[in-house]
């Protein structure tokens, strides 16, 4: 079994997520698109707006500004190249990729409201269904009865019966999202409304040829990676995706390898290649594919990293919505950043250096030039004007200064 450096291990996974594919030569356009998607597979959905929805900041980060049409069309305009689904929590998903989900919509929900729902009262999911049918697309809100709640079941469980009904469609695959209003609310119609014809008529696969599918897509994806990132990549079941490994490890297109520093077996996907250097310098998404799997990212990079939106405003440690920053083949950097659209600034309330990278080279001084350059881009990519200086973390100060330093947006001081 071969071993592999950590730092060769860092550069597999950063290649392998487009992070040292050539930069777009103009404004990037569906070609680029593609190309991200190819690399990650799928794309992270998640509610939190207070800088940018998840969804977009994944090809921002690998493309550099780009218009956000580009993936809203992708997604809700046909010919549609994606579509929304249960791929890791709630994703936008190729619609190649439909056939191997047909496993996880024929099993359906079966936890929660959604099952309880369809047990109790399958009568109210074929009504929803039939009304679906018959107005989509349409907003749960413009059939619902706000009047009828639920059950609460965890953290965000406050749907009524139709709304509930209409999740337990999507999740069987029987409605889908036909695009979101200006609410970020979905508009459900009937599949076979929403996703090309030559998608829904594709053969169905096996559950193991799905399950080999899924891996070999995020084997590709993360380059090389442990069994448990493998898995948790797509959210696949344990058993199911410790058979798919060994039957792609048999085929040889993952080759079992040791990494520096690792307990677990690590295994190499046959296409992985290990760049001679990384010369990103980027913000990265709390939602990147890149550090879904956190106890890799502290493997692989030495970084612990926790989102702390739903921690107490008196016990964070970071911020609010704090994003990675990305130098090199480290994580040299975080940052919590708000976007104040209304006053066309972006806000900085905290800016904290690593540790390791205290350390070592590059120095601090560096680390905030170049933090400071990509929230210049990062700010003129979102539409807005100024950005506002730091008052906590350890970088704060270096980052004033190489704001003041740099010509371009305006540095407003709180």
């Amino acid at each position: 079994m071969d071993t592999i450096s950590l730092r060769q291990a860092r550069r597999i996974a950063l290649a392998a997520q487009g992070f040292t594919d050539p930069a777009p030569g103009g404004v990037p356009d569906v070609r680029h698109l593609r190309r991200v998607l190819r690399r990650v597979g799928l794309l992270q959905m998640d509610s939190v707006s207070v800088l940018m929805r998840a969804h977009y900041m994944p090809l921002y980060s690998r493309l550099g500004p780009y218009p956000v049409a580009l993936l809203d069309r992708a997604a809700y305009r046909a010919p549609r190249e994606l579509f929304e689904y249960w791929g890791h929590e709630a994703s936008l998903l190729p619609v190649a990729l439909h056939p191997v989900m047909r496993w996880r919509m024929a099993r359906g929900h079966s936890w929660g409201p959604p099952a309880r729902l369809a047990k109790e009262k399958p009568e109210l999911i074929k009504r929803v269904l039939e009304e679906v049918r018959e107005r989509g697309p349409i907003a749960a809100a413009e059939i619902e009865d706000p009047t009828q709640r639920v059950k609460p079941f965890g953290w965000g469980w406050n749907w009524n019966e139709v709304k509930t009904a209409l999740e337990y469609l999507f999740f069987a695959g029987e409605v889908a999202a036909a695009s979101r209003n200006s609410a970020w609310a979905r508009l459900y119609d009937v599949t076979e409304r929403v996703l090309p014809a030559a998608v829904l008529n594709a053969p169905t696969p096996s559950d193991d040829e799905a399950f080999r599918d899924l891996v070999r897509s995020a084997a590709a994806s993360l380059g090389v990676a442990a069994e448990p990132e493998l898995r948790d990549y797509f959210r696949l079941p344990l058993a199911a995706a410790r058979t798919a490994v060994a039957e792609l490890v048999e085929a040889g297109e993952l080759r079992p390898v040791r990494v520096e520093g690792w307990k677990a077996p690590a295994y190499l996907h046959e296409a992985a290649k290990i760049p001679r250097r990384v010369t990103t310098a980027t913000l990265l998404s709390p939602f990147d594919p890149l550090i879904w799997e956190r106890n890799r990212v502290e493997r692989l990079f030495g970084f612990t990293y926790r989102i702390e939106i739903y921690v107490p405003a008196p016990q964070r440690v970071h911020g609010y919505y704090v994003l990675p920053f990305l130098l090199g083949d480290r994580f040299a950097a975080r940052v919590d950043l708000k976007a104040d659209r209304k006053a066309g600034v972006l806000r900085v309330p905290a800016a904290w250096l690593e540790p390791a990278t205290a350390r070592t080279d590059p120095s601090p001084g560096a680390v905030a030039e170049a933090l400071a350059a990509e929230l210049r881009r990062l700010a003129g990519w979102l539409g807005l004007s100024a950005v506002e200086t730091p008052v906590a973390g350890d970088l704060a100060a270096d980052l004033d200064r190489a704001l003041a330093a740099q010509p371009g947006t305006e540095i407003r001081v709180p």
